[in-house]
Formats: C-alpha cells, sequence, structure tokens
C-alpha cells in the first residue's frame, strides 16, 4: 500500500474549485440562497445606520430646541399661556430666540365651501409669529412665509398641503378658512420635532386678532437656548412662563421624539437581523444538502484519492474547503448586492449614505461560518467512506 501523501494548501483548493466548476448550475443555487440571506443581512445594517445617522444630524440641530406650553381645557383644547410668558421667557440670558403659537379653536379649513364642515381631516389653525421658520429651522418646500402679515393668507403644514391635495401654488391657490378664503402662500417642509405644526394650517396674529379675537394669546412657546444651558433653562421655564401656577406648564425638549425613534429603529433592526438569520440558516441547509449529494455522486472519486495515498483529513479538508468556497461566494456576492441596496435607499429617502464596517465583515464571516458547518457532516461522511466500498462504484 502506498504512504500517505500531505496535501499541499494550493492543491487543496485547486481540487475544491474544480468540484464547484463541474457542476456549476448546482453550485450556483444555494449560493443565491446564501447571496440573498448576506444581502438582506448587510442592507438592514446599512439602511439603518443611514437612517440612524440623518436622525442623529437632526438631534444635533434640534438639541437646543425647547418648546413651552400649557395644559387643556374641559372641552380637550390648548388652554392660553399667560399673556408675559413670551416676554419673561425671552429674558432668560442663555435664551436665543423665541416665537409663538396660538391655538384658534373652533375654525375649520376645508378646500372650499363645498366641504362639510365635519370633514376637517384632524387640521388645525394657529396664529404664528413671524419668527416661527427660524426658531424650528424648518425650511420651506413651497412658497414664503406670510410675507403680508394683514392679509388673508396661510401657510400649510406638510401633512396639512397633502390632506387638502395642494401641490404647485399660485395666486387662485386658496382655502376656505372660518368662513373666509385664505390665498395659500406656502408650504412647509416636515418638521420632525413639531408634529403640531404638520398638521396645521399658520395665519398672522394681526389676521387672528380681528378675525377670531384670539388677542396676542400663546398656547405654545418655542425658544432655543445655549446648548451648554439646556437643562438650566428647562427647569426655571415653568416658573418663568406661569409664576403663579408652575405646574400647569409643560416643559418638553423635542429632541427626545428623535431619541425614541432611533431607539425604535434599534429594535427593529433587532427583529430584521432574526430573519435574516433565520433565511441565512435555510441557505445552510441547502450546502449541506448539496454536499450531501455531493460526496454521494462522488465515492469512486474518493475511493480512487484513497488508494493513491490521501489521508482522511485530507478527503474531508476537501469537502469542507468546497463547501466554505461556495458559502463565501455566496458571502461576496450578498455583499454586493446588500451595499447597493443601502446606496439605492439612502438616495431615495434623502439620507447620507452610512455603510457600517462591521456590515460587509460580519456577513462575510457569517457566510464563512454557515458553509464550514454545512459542510462539517458531508467532509465527515467522505472521510470515513472506506476505499474499497468507494473502489467497487467505478
Amino acid at each position: 500500500m502506498r504512504p500517505a501523501t500531505r496535501l499541499r494548501a494550493r492543491d487543496a483548493v485547486a481540487v475544491s474549485t474544480g468540484g464547484l466548476r463541474a457542476r456549476r448550475l448546482r453550485a450556483a443555487l444555494p449560493a443565491l440562497g446564501i447571496a440573498i440571506a448576506i444581502a438582506a443581512l448587510v442592507a438592514v445594517l446599512g439602511i439603518a445606520e443611514s437612517s440612524k445617522a440623518e436622525l442623529l444630524d437632526q438631534l444635533g440641530e434640534q438639541g437646543n430646541l425647547l418648546t413651552v406650553a400649557a395644559g387643556t381645557t374641559f372641552g380637550g383644547d390648548p388652554a392660553p399661556l399667560p399673556a408675559t410668558a413670551p416676554a419673561m421667557i425671552r429674558r432668560i440670558p442663555p435664551v436665543r430666540s423665541v416665537s409663538a403659537v396660538g391655538d384658534v379653536s373652533g375654525v375649520t379649513v376645508r378646500r372650499s365651501a363645498a366641504v362639510p364642515p365635519q370633514q376637517t381631516g384632524g387640521i388645525t389653525v394657529l396664529a404664528a409669529q413671524p419668527s416661527l421658520v427660524d426658531v424650528l429651522a424648518v425650511p420651506l418646500a413651497r412658497g414664503a412665509f406670510l410675507p403680508r402679515p394683514t392679509f388673508p393668507e396661510t401657510v400649510l403644514g406638510d401633512a396639512t398641503a397633502r390632506i387638502l391635495g395642494i401641490g404647485a401654488l399660485d395666486a387662485q391657490t386658496q382655502v376656505y378658512l372660518g368662513g373666509t378664503y385664505f390665498t395659500v402662500v406656502g408650504v412647509l417642509a416636515p418638521a420632525p420635532v413639531a408634529p403640531e405644526i404638520d398638521t396645521a394650517a399658520l395665519i398672522s396674529y394681526d389676521v387672528a386678532d380681528e378675525l377670531f379675537q384670539l388677542r396676542d394669546r400663546a398656547s405654545r412657546v418655542y425658544l432655543r437656548v445655549d446648548p451648554d444651558h439646556v437643562a438650566d433653562v428647562a427647569s426655571v421655564l415653568a416658573f418663568t412662563a406661569a409664576p403663579s401656577d408652575p405646574r400647569s406648564v409643560q416643559v418638553r425638549r423635542p429632541s427626545d421624539v428623535l431619541l425614541a425613534r432611533i431607539a425604535a429603529k434599534g429594535a427593529f433592526v433587532g427583529l430584521f437581523l432574526g430573519l435574516g438569520g433565520v433565511a441565512l440558516l435555510v441557505a445552510g441547509v441547502g450546502i449541506a444538502n448539496i454536499m450531501v449529494i455531493s460526496v454521494l455522486e462522488r465515492r469512486a472519486e474518493i475511493g480512487l484519492r484513497r488508494a493513491l495515498g490521501a489521508r482522511r483529513r485530507d478527503v474531508a479538508a476537501q469537502f469542507l474547503l468546497e463547501s466554505a468556497l461556495l458559502a463565501g461566494a455566496g458571502g461576496v456576492l450578498g455583499i454586493g448586492l446588500g451595499c447597493l441596496a443601502t446606496v439605492v435607499a439612502a438616495h431615495l429617502a434623502g439620507n447620507p449614505l452610512a455603510i457600517p464596517p462591521v456590515a460587509p465583515l460580519a456577513g462575510l464571516a457569517a457566510a464563512l461560518a454557515v458553509g464550514a458547518l454545512a459542510g462539517g457532516y458531508p467532509a465527515v461522511r467522505a472521510a470515513r467512506l472506506p476505499p474499497a466500498d468507494a473502489l467497487r462504484t467505478v
């Protein structure tokens, strides 16, 4: 009997790739399953990271924004703040800018007078000061922000414009607001830190006083403060806005909404990664099945190699390496597809592209690990195949 020979790494790779090339279609199908699973994992991490980067950018911009609002009346409408609240808040030294809105209760917004008053679409009417867009840092998607404060003009929030079906603006674009037709002069971009603005129609305080007797009342105050003194200002806002009853005032930091969204996205990422892991496991079972069939079909080859001096470990290494190469090829393809999906999704959503470096590395490592585990049993079975029994199939 010939003495056992040592299989060099280069020869092992050549033999393993030769087996894959001889059965290209059969090898491509399980590799495609691995590619789809890895692409899903990489895309989930990449899209989540891109979305989180956008939220973190907004968090940096909105971290020094605070709001002050009073409670609600028995009817559920916002109660006005004390008339002195905005002026008193401006006197706090770290406060940089202040703006206020007043709730115009009992006033509906409709596309025309022909629409029933009950169909409000959840739209509220707010009287706004000219400084509102600067304090909130919410840009205008179209038009201008109340350029003529004494005219019946309105600026719509992003959601309000969609509810009313208003797209392009011209001199004839009007809405029926409180029994008067108002010209729509602008539409705001989405305001993630001030959702009440998204679903509102904004009018000037002068018009609100004249038509609806608002009398300059404010229901909510927005303020920008020095970033180093946010907590200090927040602690005194209630006492400054309503000294006689500070408990009736609600002080909030809108950026907390962004933090909650970031946490929610992290929870969803964990769920989708779990589903991707299941898909990867299924793809690994497919590789194991293909490798078992390959061992059965190549019994003669195994027996001949053993008779020529190949050791059991060499036969096992051949099939184990073949399985790992198959999964690795699928993993590389999946990483490419996942990165491409992330680029497309970030572009469509307008988010900055952010693919964590760990995503491609972890995807490739997971593919190789699954390939090695899937090829373990077929490799052991091939190594234990008696040469004499295998050669009988020649």
